[in-house]
């Protein structure tokens, strides 16, 4: 079951209003929890790490990453979609063999959490069924996405493995141009590899729509965007993406590509993560927040490196440097809070959902969904980590959504494209 608001935890969320205004807030608070606990809450991208699906750590343990077992229960997070990515490599067989290696690595992190680790506790789902039969039991429900079909190499019969394994949605690039796609990489400096998708990244396609696997338009180019949604039989998603419109970032979505995916009956899953939220807030904080980070390493004799310089370091080195910037930035943590609340607030929950109302006024209530990339970057003020969920929830019934309109935001989109997407690769095999 989902966490219960106390009242405790009402006359903390409600002490700083004006008295004439507590008595609405908590009526507002509390319809929200109903909502909240009533609906099935599902997160297209959480990314992972393998060291921590081990007997001895692992997430029914509460690690300090951003999801967890227990996070996910404490905030009301039914569904998490673990990642299986892999950087983008050389086009090599050598490439290819590390990357597909990398890849089973992480499916294999995955199974062993639902099958040795936590059964009890969390279940491997495959199917919209699955997802609301495992949510009835009251356990969590993981899924599995491809970011990146670097691993595949030119071998395009492990599309169907990776379905096989779990997979239910693949994107075709990450960053830098894979074998398959064009990266939205290539805006930096122009240069693309495909002018869109390779031949085999065609095949690609061809065979996620037979094998079940919804193709996921994230990372890649817009050129390659479009012509894989001209070339798919089923509808897309963008797994983690917001609008371009409200920030001009390449790994979000321009207006263009918003109306052909919503002509396709796809979803874009807005993205919490702070730079694809608001670039100029994100970026001002950061460079106040580096600023500050400084001062505490130079009281403690700490020099920062540019980044060529750490990834230079031997791997001992390396791990050493980073475990003591982590400690520093720690230590920096409360003041950059309070020097910075005012002069460069951080990217919060409000920006975050500024992305999801200017995709349901571009495509429609039935084409948007939830995504926070955490643990690979992503988490803004309010919602950092999956313990914080209901903020979303609490955020969207404040801007007036239903409790029909919230279900579909929060899973009942994407999982009618899963269902879609599943029965076109019936008709197909």
């Amino acid at each position: 079951m989902k966490q219960i608001l106390t009242a405790a935890m009402l006359i903390a969320l409600t002490a700083t209003n004006p008295l004439g205004q507590a008595a609405d807030e908590s009526a507002l608070i509390a319809k929200a929890r109903k909502i909240h606990n009533d609906i099935i809450t599902l997160d297209t991208h959480v990314d992972i790490n393998a060291a921590n699906f081990t007997k001895e750590r692992n997430y029914s343990q509460d690690l300090p990453t951003q999801a967890t077992l227990p996070k996910m229960r404490s905030g009301g997070l039914d569904v998490a979609w673990f990642i299986v990515y892999t950087g983008q490599g050389e086009l090599t067989p050598e490439g290819y063999d590390r990357a597909y290696k990398n890849a089973i690595e992480k499916f294999d992190a995955i199974h062993r959490l639902t099958k040795e680790i936590a059964p009890d506790q969390i279940e491997l789902a495959l199917t919209s069924k699955d997802v609301r039969r495992i949510a009835k039991s009251g356990k969590l429900v993981a899924m599995i996405g491809v970011e990146n079909a670097y691993p595949i190499g030119t071998d395009i019969s492990r599309v169907k493995e990776f379905a096989n394994r779990g997979a239910r949605y693949m994107s075709l690039a990450h960053n830098g141009h894979s074998q398959l796609a064009d990266s939205n990489t290539g805006e930096r400096d122009g240069k693309w590899m495909h002018n869109g998708l390779s031949e085999l990244g065609k095949q690609a396609i061809v065979e996620a729509n037979k094998w079940g696997i919804m193709i996921d338009i994230s990372h890649p180019s817009k050129e390659a965007n479009k012509q894989a949604i001209a070339l798919s039989k089923a509808p897309v998603i963008a797994s983690h993406s917001s609008a371009r419109a409200i920030a001009n970032h390449s790994r979000n979505l321009a207006d263009e590509e918003l109306a052909l995916i919503k002509a396709n009956g796809g979803v874009v899953q807005a993205v919490a993560l702070k730079a694809y939220v608001s670039v100029e807030k994100s970026a001002k904080r950061a460079e106040a927040s580096a600023a500050i980070v400084k001062e505490f390493a130079e009281k403690e004799g700490f020099p920062i490196l540019e980044r060529p310089a750490v990834i230079a370091m031997p791997e001992a080195d390396r791990a050493a440097y980073g475990a003591k910037l982590a400690t520093i930035r720690a230590k920096a943590t409360p003041v950059i809070a309070e020097r910075l609340k005012d002069s460069a607030p951080d990217v919060n929950v409000k920006d975050f959902v500024d992305h999801i109302d200017y995709l349901v006024k571009k495509m429609g209530i039935d084409h948007v969904g939830i995504a926070s990339d955490f643990d690979g970057g992503g988490g803004v003020e309010g919602w950092n980590d999956a313990s914080e969920t209901f903020n979303i929830t609490l955020e969207l019934v404040r801007r007036g959504y239903t409790k029909k309109q919230i279900e579909k935001i929060w899973g009942g989109n994407l999982l009618r494209v899963l269902d879609e997407v599943q029965k076109v690769a019936k008709k197909l095999q």
